[in-house]
């Protein structure tokens, strides 16, 4: 079991990364151009989604790594995290939109030439609005996003679905039923998909065990962590971490 200190240090860090990723992701763009670019995705208006992302990136990228080629990578993985929450906002399954996302920034990490990744992010934004055309639901009740919202914010705490149904004040059968009806998946399943979605950050960017990552989201054992990250992704967490180091050699 991981030390208590070693956790609450860890965690501390994770949250400072993800704001510090936050502010990094988009380049720094004005939040008006920001907003313009996430509402024609929503929409899906092509035209205006492509030519503010032009406008965005006529702004010198920020640097998100040492080496210019990792930089811009992580630069790209910072649109596509935005362009997934368009997506979702705008009606896309959740776990459609993250699905793509994975496949999308493993197609980046694939890539080693400059210029056909600065064009694959206006590819991006083509694959999410046709997925969002193919696939557009209703708009989310508020209760279904608050209970997304709550998910997300507290990923790396023990989550369940009477635990969100008593902190928001719902009778859980409710949650359970309107959750399923609107999302297409259960609340149980979305936990576990987000938990292993972000569980990829450590694999990628620390030297934590497996044992301790799967700690750190609070999975019951680490042979539960490696069945349902192979569930989600096709392989196994220390398959994920050698396949993705072999890429970044």
């Amino acid at each position: 079991m991981m030390d208590a200190s070693l956790q609450k240090k860890i965690v501390k860090q994770y949250y400072k990364a993800r704001i510090e990723n936050q502010k990094n992701e988009y380049l720094h763009p004005s939040y008006q151009l920001e907003q313009k670019l996430i509402t024609a995705i929503k929409l899906g208006n092509e035209k205006d989604a492509i030519s503010t992302l032009k406008e965005i990136n006529k702004q010198k990228r920020a640097k998100l790594a040492n080496n210019t080629l990792r930089s811009l990578k992580n630069s790209l993985i910072g649109s596509c995290t935005i362009f997934t929450r368009a997506a979702i906002q705008g009606g896309l399954h959740p776990e459609s939109a993250y699905n793509l996302s994975d496949v999308l920034i493993q197609e980046i990490e694939s890539m080693d030439d400059p210029a056909k990744l600065e064009e694959f992010e206006i590819n991006m934004i083509y694959t999410f609005i046709r997925e969002l055309k193919n696939e557009q639901l209703p708009k989310y009740t508020n209760i279904v996003m608050q209970t997304i919202s709550y998910i997300h914010e507290h990923i790396l705490h023990e989550l369940s679905l009477e635990k969100i149904a008593k902190d928001l004040y719902i009778h859980p059968s409710y949650l359970s039923n309107i959750f399923k009806k609107e999302t297409g998946t259960t609340v149980s399943n979305y936990i576990n998909q987000k938990k292993i979605e972000e569980s990829k950050y450590f694999l990628l960017h620390s030297e934590l065990s497996i044992s301790d990552i799967s700690n750190l989201f609070r999975f019951c054992n680490q042979s539960y962590y490696t069945a349902l990250f192979k569930k989600y992704t096709g392989v196994t967490p220390k398959d994920f971490r050698e396949l993705n180091h072999q890429n970044e050699s």
